[in-house]
């Protein structure tokens, strides 16, 4: 066999699997259901402690590890794809929501204070739906851009440093767009509360997303070995 020089080493691309594929299809699932849930869950406030966060807070990061995997076995396009449709099936939840709400109800008084109990859970989900879909798309665009660049850079080499790293501003970007946004629905009114809201925030989701890491890479292990026109590319590019 012989060696591989750096020039070799450079002249490399990074590879991609092709996202017509099972894996990616369970994979862009469970990101949609990820972030109807957590926008849903974000209008509670909750406060734990000294920490002020939000009711979606242990679901959320896990859309950002759904998103990473997509990044690098699949690619930035996928990864548009993949949030794009996240936020798309988040809108029509919601726009089902205001149709449930304001349709009418069946003038009992069970069914007015049931009604009254589904309009006061949903509908500042609105608030909540904005503030993600600019936070959100904002920070995996950044997330998925800073992965791809660094993958055409270092190959398969560095994956850990890949996640940290897009991990840690992706997060960053989200956090302080999603807390401006959605802070009022949760009830934070000045900026000392703000600014609890937004760091803790954003030291949680980074560190889970951080924890997380070694289940993650395994996780795109796994699936490389079972994409087909992943190892395919792998191959020839290592020719």
């Amino acid at each position: 066999m012989r060696p591989v020089t750096d020039a070799a080493e450079n002249s490399r691309r990074a590879v991609y699997a092709d996202r017509g594929s099972s894996h990616y299809d369970i994979i862009l699932t469970l990101m949609c259901v990820v972030v109807i849930i957590s926008n849903i869950g974000g209008s509670k406030g909750v406060q734990l402690g000294p920490i002020t966060t939000d009711g979606g807070f242990f679901l959320f990061p896990l859309a950002y590890v759904l998103g990473d995997i997509t990044t690098e076995v699949y690619g930035l396009k996928a990864a548009r794809r993949g949030i794009l449709m996240g936020f798309l099936m988040a809108i029509l939840a919601v726009l089902c929501f205001w149709v449930i709400i304001e349709l009418p109800g069946l003038g009992d008084s069970y069914s007015a204070s049931h009604d009254a109990a589904i309009a006061a859970a949903l509908g500042p989900v609105w608030q909540i739906v904005a503030a993600g879909l600019c936070g959100f798309l904002a920070g995996q665009m950044t997330n998925s851009l800073i992965m791809v660049r660094l993958k055409a850079r270092y190959q398969e080499r560095g994956l850990v440093g890949r996640l940290m790293g897009s991990t840690g501003v992706g997060e960053l970007v989200d956090t302080v767009i999603f807390c401006a946004i959605a802070a009022p629905v949760v009830g934070i009114t000045g900026f000392g509360q703000w600014a609890n809201y937004a760091f803790f925030g954003f030291l949680w989701k980074t560190l889970v997303e951080y924890a997380l890491i070694p289940v993650t890479t395994r996780v795109i292990a796994w699936i490389k070995k079972r994409e087909p026109s992943y190892q395919e590319r792998l191959a020839a590019s290592s020719s």
